[in-house]
Order: structure tokens, then C-alpha cells, then sequence
């Protein structure tokens, strides 16, 4: 298939998504319900006859995410679930809301990324990832987990790796009906774009699933949180608008967001 093909096959996939989510906000369909001690689910979007929701399970899938849970180097937060970029004494947080298959969420970094990052890198906030796997069981598959199960590696290897493979994943992120992100070998593959990362302790990680516990419990803390959708962004708890009409808002517009909030 020619990538002009493809090109469309995704733009269309999209476009059905985002009108599908614009009419469950409107119908005030969306609900997610914070689950304790059992496993229950709460719908976010409706896409192509597909209900995408955040259960109440790790959303493992496998059984590597039943072995030991091993906290990666470098984590935060809660358990170690959270993943923070930027300097820990910066006045302000900006958390962000993912799930590495959600194309909204690739809208966002390849359209707005380096602005969200420059902001991290001139002191203005630190960034707080909060990742999930939820389109694992809306879509079928195991691209989520597995590419947050390596995110976790990487981020063994050092925060700035981290952030670095974070960008090489959106930047080719597969159709979300694709389930590319679930093949070890090419999410090696696309490691190899990150200069230093692939060490034999990282490739070793991917290859054995040693965060697929820990991407589990990352999943299931955010399932706790209040985030209906994703991305969802905030900034000292304020959420900002990175989204209209679909689309990512332009690095300007979220420059200026930033700004009327810090003040």
C-alpha cells in the first residue's frame, strides 16, 4: 500500500474518532468510575463501533505482567509510576495524560512537542507523564504495554532517554488499528533512533518484559485519577485546551495557554 494510501486510511480513522468523542462529550457520555477492588469499566469515546475505556484491571494482557514488579531508575510519584522531565525545584507542573497508540496524543507531540518540551528545558514547569494502556482493550492488542514496558527501560537508562524514545514512539506511531507497538523487535528497532539507548541491559529489559509489572501499575494509577480522555494536559491542576476541533493547538497557542496561567 502506498504511504499516500496509508496517509489517508489514518487521516480517516482519525476523523472518525474525533467526531465520535465530540458527540459522547456533548451526549455527556463520558464517565470513567475509580475502581476498588474490582474490575469495572467506564466509557471515554465511542470510535468505529469500538467503546474505548479505562477499566478498573492493570489491562496487562500478559503473563510477564504477573512476574516481580521492578521500578524503574529515575521514576516518581506514586509507586514510582510517574515519569517527571525538567527541573524538580521548577515553580510550576504541567502533567500530561497518555496512552502511546492514541493518535490524539500523536497530534499533540509531533504538532506541539518541542514547545511542551522547550518550556521543561527553560525552567518554566517540570512535566509529569502520566501513561496509560487502556487502547489495549478498545482496540485489541498489547502496542501500549509494550511500549510503555520499554518506556520504562528507557527510562532505567536516564530520564533524557526516556524523553527521547517518548518522541521516536509518537513520531511513528502506527495506525491505531495496527498493532505494531506489541512487536519486541521493532520497538527495538525504533530504540535504535535514540543515540546511547540501546545499551544490553535496555535491550535485555524489552526483550524479557521487565516493566510490563511496573507498566501495569503505572495503567492502573492512572485509572485512579479523574482524566476522562486522552491527551489531557494540565497546568497546576488547570486543565488547558491542547485540542480543538480535533486538532492540536499550534505551539504559540499553547505558549500562550502556559503564560495566562503562570501569569
Amino acid at each position: 500500500m502506498s504511504n499516500t494510501r496509508k496517509a489517508d486510511k489514518k487521516t480517516s480513522a482519525t476523523e472518525r474518532m474525533r467526531v465520535a468523542r465530540a458527540q459522547a462529550e456533548r451526549s455527556d457520555r463520558i464517565r470513567r468510575r475509580v475502581v476498588v477492588g474490582g474490575a469495572s469499566v467506564a466509557v471515554l469515546a465511542l470510535a468505529a463501533g469500538v467503546a474505548f475505556a479505562v477499566g478498573g484491571s492493570s489491562g496487562s494482557g500478559s503473563s510477564a505482567a504477573n512476574g516481580p514488579l521492578v521500578v524503574p531508575a529515575n521514576a516518581s510519584g506514586t509507586d514510582g509510576t510517574v515519569i517527571t522531565y525538567g527541573r524538580a525545584d521548577a515553580p510550576h507542573t504541567l502533567e500530561v495524560y497518555e496512552d502511546f497508540r492514541c493518535p490524539f496524543c500523536e497530534q499533540l507531540e509531533t504538532t506541539t512537542g518541542k514547545a511542551i518540551q522547550q518550556l521543561a528545558d527553560d525552567g518554566t514547569y517540570k512535566i509529569e507523564y502520566h501513561l496509560a494502556t487502556f487502547l489495549d482493550n478498545n482496540l485489541g492488542g498489547k502496542g501500549s504495554r509494550t511500549a510503555l514496558a520499554a518506556a520504562g527501560a528507557a527510562l532505567n537508562e536516564g530520564v533524557d532517554k526516556f524523553k527521547a524514545f517518548h518522541d521516536v514512539l509518537y513520531a511513528n506511531q502506527p495506525d491505531e488499528r495496527s498493532d505494531a507497538f506489541g512487536d519486541v523487535n521493532h520497538i527495538l528497532d525504533l530504540a535504535g533512533q535514540v543515540p546511547g539507548l540501546k545499551t544490553d541491559g535496555f535491550v535485555k529489559a524489552v526483550q524479557d518484559g521487565t516493566y510490563a509489572p511496573w507498566a501495569a501499575k503505572v495503567n492502573e494509577e492512572f485509572n485512579k485519577s479523574d482524566v476522562t480522555g486522552t491527551p489531557t494536559v494540565k497546568l497546576d491542576g488547570k486543565k488547558l485546551d491542547v485540542l480543538t476541533n480535533g486538532k492540536a493547538v499550534a505551539p504559540e497557542q499553547f505558549t500562550a495557554m502556559v503564560k495566562q496561567v503562570t501569569g
